[in-house]
Order: structure tokens, then sequence, then C-alpha cells
């Protein structure tokens, strides 16, 4: 009908029928996929005409339904990249071979093409579609995710939605609708009274249900030049809503890039649509748009800043049985990690190896790892990557570790102090971009070197760990390889006998390794002490040994003791693990965040716990309302099942500002709940505030279920109504959902 052809014309994805690379994947063809050595496959795959889907042929009955969403592609490689490709393939295919690197915890898919040629056409169309999906703006995404469903639920494919072909619909866009509300709806749309939804009608059912009425009212507040908003009218909006300076310039700008009627356009005016792309737009969301960029000084010493740290970074899952991969690595790199840990155990035939000692974690190649690291460390950022070694091989394995590290990384690598002379401090982040530190052990200081003393080539050190073995393993010496040894110049590992001992004898690179249990105690109970080490030393903390599952502790009360270095389980989906992924949200992903300057200062009195006066204390409150939700996805995939949602809205930061508040839950609707509930919060340190919005649906018998979650520092957030975006557990973006929320913060 041509209703449906209407939204179909209108959606960006379809505008490219006559595209090549979409034509080529709508056809298909057959591809080896290879699962082991002796597991390789002729299937046939071929994307779906929701032109987001790809369909792949199942020889088991049972999995009848081999899909994945373009969505879910985190990359295409092309050659023999992943893992499986390298072991279970000869190099000879190397031209032939591609992966696809799914987000989350889903395997890679390792495919063969039958030329060359063929391989490349798969790799660039599958780019350019996932591209396209990710470029698409919040109402294009909509649109077409609600044409797939229109499609869905017209069973018999006649273009035409009949009363129970509609209820089915509603039920796919997560809405359960009373059957009176449904027929009233039916009729409304029925023009004709056919008893069938076509073209036109269909066409206003869709306008129904995504009619706004939280934005027809702010736009109608504002669109005072007959009907529409012209551009005092915007700045108007901006300046008294939104709390922006704006001018004029700004107002045009608007129009000019968000307006879809060019007629409307033309006479310099915005519509109610224009007004909604632009809402929705990521330059008006609830994260200052300023602070996507790095804009923060990023010339400070090293330890002036928080670093994204991830502990035993090989690990896909637990930390006893699981798999050791190097997609692991990558993962995290591609996530903002900038400190990763590699647990070296000698290996057979001379090649160390990776893996979690002392238990069943599979093992890895030590310069596989190597590898992976030197080709996805500044992907996401530019800024420096440590490799924290936990040594526990020979010499001689040692030697060829240092040897790997020195070919595979090359200049990257630093093997001196940057500068003439012996440093007195670390360097900034900005002078190590594109550089990897090495911390370890050190057979000597620093200074030995300017003092020109001969190092003894190898000697003895006494070896420390995360793993918790017995101290009998740890009193064993260790011989640790001068090649090595020589390549930890600004993290030099160390034992820590107390704060007066660290400020007597430790140089500024002699950093420290906590347990999780001894951080908290001692950010608890000396919380100054720790914050004054950490002003001019580096400090790592890391999960307790008895965190068999990879599950993770509560970074804040680290950083709020001024801890750089606090390593999460990457791989585990957590509270923990949202908020590591928002404190290192903005200054451009860098994964490097300036600690605030009374954490920077020597003689600084700062006590998070205590809260004395000073600096620090900047005591706000923050206003939130929760308005509404757009589109939250399904948790159980059942059809009959929709969501139950509440918002919780959280406050992480020092113990005063430490809060939760939750709204209603709203009886099954996924689709567009409303809520317009107020809370406030009173927020004490603001500089080291985090704010949490959760999305669960609601269940009274058993715990609630996670739906979305967004997590942002307090000083990045925006005011006025804002669009606030919503990601899943695993922390990539729900393609359309999304909470729409007003936000104020005023001096108490």
């Amino acid at each position: 009908g041509d209703g449906t052809e209407r939204l179909h014309r209108d959606t960006p994805l379809t505008h490219l029928f006559g595209d090549p690379d979409l034509q080529f994947l709508l056809q298909g063809g057959d591809l080896l996929k290879v699962r082991s050595p002796s597991w390789k496959k002729t299937r046939y795959f071929k994307l779906q005409e929701d032109c987001k889907t790809v369909w792949h042929e199942s020889k088991k009955t049972f999995r009848r339904k081999q899909t994945f969403s373009l969505d879910d592609i985190a990359a295409v490689r092309m050659g023999r990249q992943s893992e499986g490709l390298r072991k279970y393939t000869e190099e000879q295919v190397e031209i032939r071979c591609f992966s696809i690197m799914f987000k989350g915890r889903r395997k890679n898919l390792d495919l063969i093409a039958s030329s060359e040629e063929e391989a490349k056409q798969w790799v660039s169309s599958l780019e350019k579609m996932v591209s396209r999906l990710k470029n698409l703006s919040c109402q294009q995404k909509t649109e077409h995710w609600i044409l797939s469903c229109l499609r869905k639920a017209d069973k018999n494919k006649d273009d035409k939605l009949s009363p129970s072909e509609v209820k089915n619909f509603f039920r796919l866009i997560n809405i359960d609708v009373e059957d009176e509300y449904a027929e009233m709806l039916f009729k409304k749309c029925d023009k004709s009274n056919s008893g069938y939804l076509t073209g036109e009608e269909i066409q206003h059912l869709y306008e129904l249900l995504t009619q706004r009425e939280e934005i027809d009212v702010i736009y109608g507040e504002y669109a005072r030049t007959t009907g529409f908003m012209n551009s005092e009218n915007i700045v108007d909006f901006l300046m008294k809503e939104q709390r922006e300076k704006a001018t004029l310039e700004d107002a045009r700008r608007i129009i000019e890039k968000y307006e879809p009627d060019e007629n409307v356009k033309e006479k310099k005016l915005l519509s109610k649509d224009g007004f909604l792309m632009y809402m929705q737009h990521p330059e008006a969301l609830i994260l200052n748009s300023d602070h996507t960029e790095v804009y923060q000084d990023m010339s400070q010493p090293l330890n002036h800043y928080f670093i994204s740290s991830s502990h035993n970074t090989y690990l896909m899952e637990d930390q006893l049985k699981g798999p050791s991969s190097t997609e692991a690595y990558i993962r995290a790199l591609l996530k903002g990690c900038r400190c990763v840990e590699l647990d070296c155990w000698d290996g057979s035939d001379d090649e160390p190896v990776i893996y979690h000692g002392y238990t069943l974690t599979s093992k890895i190649l030590f310069k596989d790892a190597i590898k992976a690291i030197k080709e996805y460390a500044f992907k996401t950022s530019d800024y420096p990557v440590i490799l924290s070694l936990e040594n526990h091989c020979s010499v001689e394995q040692q030697k060829v570790m240092a040897h790997h590290m020195n070919s595979i990384l090359g200049s990257a690598l630093i093997t001196a102090p940057l500068g003439q002379g012996m440093p007195t401090e670390f360097p900034s982040p900005e002078e190590l971009k594109g550089k990897f530190l090495i911390k370890g052990k050190r057979l000597n200081k620093l200074e030995a070197i300017y003092a020109s003393e001969e190092a003894a080539d190898n000697t003895d050190v006494t070896e420390e760990d995360d793993s918790g073995e017995s101290d009998e393993w740890k009193k064993k010496k260790l011989k640790l390889a001068k090649e090595l040894s020589d390549m930890v110049i600004y993290c030099k590992s160390v034992h820590f006998h107390g704060f007066e001992d660290a400020a007597q004898n430790l140089s500024f690179y002699e950093m420290s390794s906590f347990k999780e249990g001894k951080a908290v105690g001692l950010a608890e109970e000396s919380a100054n002490a720790f914050i004054r080490h950490n002003v001019d030393k580096l400090s790592r903390i890391y999960p307790a040994g008895t965190r068999t599952d990879s599950s993770n502790y509560d970074p804040v009360p680290l950083w709020n003791a001024g801890c750089q270095i606090v390593a999460l389980n990457f791989q585990t989906n957590c509270t923990d693990m949202d908020v590591n992924q928002g404190r290192f949200l903005v200054n451009g992903k860098s994964g490097y965040i300036l600690k605030p300057a009374y954490m920077r200062d020597l003689a600084t009195d700062f006590d998070p716990i205590t809260l004395t006066r000073g600096d620090w204390l900047k005591h706000k409150t923050l206003h939130v309302m929760i308005i509404s939700a757009q589109q939250l996805p399904k948790v159980n995939k059942k059809k009959s099942s929709i969501v139950d949602p509440l918002v919780k809205v959280e406050v992480f930061g020092v113990p005063a500002d430490v809060a939760e508040k939750e709204t209603n839950a709203i009886e099954n609707n996924g689709f567009n709940p409303a809520w317009n509930e107020n809370f406030q919060f009173d927020v004490y340190v603001p500089d080291l505030a985090l704010v949490r919005f959760l999305v669960e649906d609601h269940d009274s018998t058993s715990d609630n279920e996670f739906v979305g979650q967004y997590t942002l520092p307090f000083n990045s957030l925006k005011m006025g109504y804002r669009h606030v975006p919503l990601l899943n557990k695993n922390g990539d973006l729900l393609p359309s959902a999304g909470l729409f929320v007003h936000i104020m913060v005023v001096d108490a």
C-alpha cells in the first residue's frame, strides 16, 4: 500500500535501493564458516529486506533462525585477524578471509569467501551499511524500527492491517493496550470503514503513535510566529529553558541544520519536526557536547589524572576456568581502557604465555597479546597505554618478552626518561601521546643510571602479585632479566610500607598495588593521607582474589582518595563498570580525567569523609524531573511480555552525596511511558559526583530487570529539557530508546 511505501520512501536506508552494496547484501551468497580445524562448512548469508538483519542458513533444524542485526556488529576485519582464523586456517587463504566482530559477548564469525574480490565486497558492503545505520538520526531509527514492526505485523503480507494485526503490531513495539483503546485507535484511522488499514491510514496510525505531547507543549510555548518558531523564539527557548548562551546566528544554524521541510527552512522558521530533530541530536542531549572532545588540560604530570584501567585484561569471563583471548584486550582498549594487565608465565618452545596462573583459564601467547595491543591501543584514544606486567617467567623467557615488546612496539615503547637528566616528576599524557609505558619490577633505582653505576646482570627480586598465593610462593626469589628491567622507567612496582615510609623513601616513579580490601580500608580511615600520597605517586587498586566470578567493586571511594589506576574486570557488565564508563565518558573518551586542583596539592586538607570547609565544598541542589521515555526495548523476548518501566536516579560521589530515588512503575508500556515525577538532591562535592539514570522493568515477585542506563559526571550535565540516551548492559547505545527529563542545578 502507498502508506507503507510513503514511510518506506522516507526511510533513509531505503533511499539506497539502487545502491550496489545494498543489492549485493540483499542477494547474499555462500561463505565458508570456520569454527575449528575440522569444522569448516559452507553457509548461505544474506541481508533481509528490513535492510538491518543478516540471515544465514543453519543445518541444525532447531536453529532455523540464525540471524544477527547490523546494529550488533562492532567491526568487520579483512584477513586472518581473529584468533580463530589465525589458529585454524593456512596463510595462503589470508586474502579470502574476513571476520565479523560483535558487541557484547557474542563469538566472532570467521568466514572465507571464494575469492579476494568477494571477501573485499562483503567487508566494504557490511562496513558501509553499519556506518549508515550508525549515522541515522534518532527519528530515522524510530521510523526504520516501526517500519520493520509493521512488516512483521502484516502476517499475510497483503499490505493491509486487520484489527488483530494492529494488536500484534502494538505488542511488537512494546505496548500492551486495552482492547477498547486499540479499537478506538483503529476506528480513528480506518477512514474508509473497510475494516482494514491501508496506505495513508497506516501513516496516520504511525503519526498518532509517535506524537510527543510533551514536545508539543514546549514547542507551542515558543512557536509564536504563525505557529512556527523563528530565530528569536529559538534564542528565547535556549536562554530561558536550556540556560545556554545563544545568538541569532546559533538559531539560524539550528534551522539550517535541522529543519526537514525546505519551504519552512526558506522562511527561516523551525517546524515541530525540526525542533524534535534538534532536541534529539547529540549537541542538545543531557551530556555537555563540549565535553565529548578533549577539553581538560593534558599537560599535567600523568599521576594527576584518573586513568581508565582493567584487571586481568586477558580474561573473557571468570577468573578460574574461562577463556583467555587477545579479543579481550581489543574490547577493553576500544572501550577506552588505558592500563591493561598481562600475567606472564613460561610457555613451551621458549614462548611466554599469558593466563591466570594456577587456574584452568586457557593460555594465549604473550607476543599475540602485544600485537593485538599495538594494533588497537590508539583507536579510541591517542593517550598513553600502561602495560602492567605480572611476571612469573624464567630469566630466559623474560628476555623473549623484552624482545617481543621491542620488536612489536618499536619506537612507541618508552625505554628511557624523556628530556635531559634525572626526571623529578611524571611526563604528561600530552607528551606521551601514542606511547606505551611498562609497569613492573626494576633491578635498581633510575637514579643509578645517572650515577653511572653498572647494574648487575640478573639480580634477585622478591615478586608480589595479585593472585593471592601463599607467602611461601611469594618468598621465592625470582630472577629478573636486565633487558626487561631496563624497560621499566616511570612505573616501578614496589611494596607499600605505609604513607610515611613512602613519603621519605620512594621516588615519584615507584608505585604500589593495593588489593581492594586494603585500599578501601585506607580510603575510609586515612583518606587525606592517601590523597596526599597520590599527589606525587601512582596507586593501582585491583579486585579481591575472592572475586573468582570476575565481579567488581565500587571504584568511587578510591577515586575520592585520589587513586589513579582503579582496575576493574572490563568483561563484566555491572553498575561499577557503568560508573567507570560514565567517569571516562567525557574528555574525548581519552581514558584520562584530570583530578580536581585540591587533589593535586601536597598540602591539601581535603577529606571526602569528614568534608571540612574548603574549595571542594560547592553545595548545589539538583532538581530532576523524569518526564517520559521512548521506545524502551523488551527485556523478555516473548511476544506477550511488555515492560512495566520505572526510572531510578542515582548520585555517586563523596559519602554525603550518595543518594537514590525512583519513580513509580508504569504498567505495560515500554513505547511511550510518561511519569512527570520530580526529585531533588543535595550535592556537596560536584567535581567528584556522577549521576546515573537507570530504567528497570518492575517485577513485584522478584528483582527488577535491567532495561537500560546512562551515567555521566555531574559537571557535564546540561540544564533544561534534555533527552538522555540509554545504553544496554554491555555499554552500547540502544538504537531508538531514551528518556526525556528536565534538569536544574542551583547554588544551595
